[in-house]
């Protein structure tokens, strides 16, 4: 590896989904890599056994293949410098205490749970409180701590923080000059009494190993660094750059979690938001390209991004952005690419349609002047029908991209795709929403009905092509004739072949629909509204 080569490394503990505030880690990392040329390296941190499962491994993986994060050494790629699960680098740790014993560097410490914890107690109920480990068993001599080690005496290893050791400074990428007093520096635990490494010696050694050149990482690391510093120093490497990134924060201005919503990549995934959308939002998140930019595509973010413009200043996560972002990435997507990236959603909209289609679980129309009637039931999909709307779906791709005209302008984010656009497979029924019906059908001096009626004879018209274009013009043309309002007679149209007041394009819409499931539409309406 050259010696000016940029090396970063995003290094997740499998214990859990991968958290949007990894993921602007891990974004950050690429992003630096990208912009300097040089090496991204997935590292996994799999040294707490019980929480550590291979299933985590594989959702944190495919949380960055969505991502499109592409690593370069790491799990599913290699390189020289692996492997690339902390579980598997324990013979890298001995020899790094071995070194450090050699060096006297690191000694044993016999101190039992028990003691310390009485000790930490005293120390607490006096002046100054607890101090850190107060080095009991620093100088033991070396044969009779060999001697306590051989009988098989439980012990931990420590290292020997130097005596004449001055502050420990860097200078951080992000926060500026750093420095942190010696004597808050306790001889911390290297390796646990079963042999395993502590966090800060096994970071150390891998980033050492692997020749990390910066370390970029949440600010909640930046009380370890000192201490990761005293053991790069007693082993001799050089320490890297670091750059501490401020936290990610809800709107209440408290740090990101579950009572916020989603957290993860993959809850956002199947919330509908698209991967470069994510990309670019986690990116904003601390860092900017100019101060004013907002949409940056991949190419420019990482031709661009410095260490240099990321702020202390701690993140807002405004998910009203997010959605905003998410809907200009989806209006830049072709029909094709759009149908690919929906196929969960569009098979929800061929089910939700299809059930109402079939007759099955279709939402009644309630009396508008009785607001005790029961509410109807949700429409509840059968697997069978969801079965063969996947099937569907598969098999009129090409079919289906003539929907995405519809509600490119209209979705912020894909799993919108049914709600927006079920009604196109309900056949000759209808599933009319209460509140549309008060507002449009049903509200006094509406003439709702006569302007349905008179739709419906020029739709009824089989001269006519059956074309957006065609339909609207004639259907427009009824306003003046009838003295009607165009808005007081298109939106009953509307509600009654769309089941709501809000919804794409109507005659567009009307257009994908066979003229007898319309016909059909606009006389249940009538039946189930008007009696008529």
């Amino acid at each position: 590896m050259p010696d000016n080569r940029v090396r970063v490394r995003f290094a997740p503990s499998p214990t859990g989904r991968l958290h949007i505030g990894g993921a602007r880690t891990a974004i950050y990392n690429w992003a630096f890599a990208r912009a300097m040329g040089g090496d991204f390296i997935l590292r996994i941190e799999d040294t707490d056994p019980e929480r550590s499962t291979q299933e985590n491994v594989d959702v944190i993986i495919n949380a960055m293949k969505w991502m499109g994060l592409s690593w370069d050494e790491g799990p599913e790629v290699g390189g020289e410098a692996g492997p690339y699960f902390q579980m598997q680098r324990m013979d890298t740790y001995a020899r790094a205490l071995e070194t450090l014993r050699e060096r006297g560097a690191a000694y044993p410490c016999f101190c039992t749970k028990e003691q310390l914890d009485e000790k930490r107690a005293h120390a607490e109920m006096q002046e100054g409180g607890y101090a850190g480990y107060d080095r009991t068993c620093r100088n033991i001599p070396t044969a009779d701590a060999q001697a306590r080690i051989d009988a098989g005496e439980p012990h931990v290893w420590r290292l020997r923080v130097p005596d004449d050791h001055g502050p420990v400074e860097f200078d951080d990428a992000v926060y500026g000059h750093m420095s942190f007093p010696i004597d808050v520096m306790d001889d911390m635990i290297l390796v646990r009494s079963d042999g395993s490494p502590t966090y800060n010696f096994a970071v150390v050694c891998d980033d050492a190993n692997m020749g990390i050149t910066h370390v970029i990482r949440g600010d909640d690391h930046l009380s370890n660094t000192p201490r990761q510093i005293l053991i790069y120093e007693a082993l001799g490497f050089d320490v890297p750059t670091f750059a501490h990134l401020s936290m990610i924060l809800g709107p209440d201005k408290k740090k990101l979690s579950k009572r916020h919503g989603a957290t993860s990549v993959e809850e956002y995934r199947d919330r509908g938001y698209l991967p470069d959308a994510i990309v670019n939002f986690l990116a904003l998140l601390g860092w900017s390209l100019d101060g004013e930019t907002t949409i940056i595509d991949r190419e420019t973010l990482c031709g661009h991004f410095s260490l240099d413009r990321i702020t202390k200043k701690d993140a807002i996560f405004d998910e009203t952005k997010l959605d905003w972002m998410n809907g200009v990435y989806i209006r830049e997507l072709s029909a094709e690419r759009w149908v690919e990236l929906s196929r969960p959603w569009l098979t929800e909209t061929v089910a939700l349609g299809r059930s109402v289609a079939t007759g099955a679980n279709v939402v009644p129309t309630p009396n508008p002047s009785d607001p005790n009637a029961p509410q109807p039931e949700p429409v509840q999909i059968r697997e069978a029908v969801r079965e063969a709307a996947e099937a569907y779906v598969a098999e009129h791709a090409e079919a289906l991209e003539q929907l995405f005209p519809l509600v490119a302008e209209r979705l912020q984010r894909l799993s919108e795709t049914p709600q927006k656009l079920a009604f196109l497979f309900w056949g000759p029924n209808v599933s009319l929403d209460e509140k549309s019906v008060r507002k449009v059908l049903t509200k006094d001096g509406a003439r709702a009905d006569e302007a349905l009626r008179a739709c419906r004879d020029v739709l009824a018209d089989t001269s006519r092509a059956w074309e957006a274009i065609s339909l609207e013009a004639a259907c427009r043309a009824l306003a003046e004739p009838l003295d009607m309002k165009l808005k007081n007679l298109l939106q009953p149209l509307r509600v009654a072949v769309c089941g709501n007041m809000v919804s794409p394009p109507l005659f567009e819409s009307i257009e994908l629909i066979e003229r007898d499931d319309v016909l059909a539409r606009i006389d249940a309406t009538l039946e189930a509204v008007f009696k008529a």
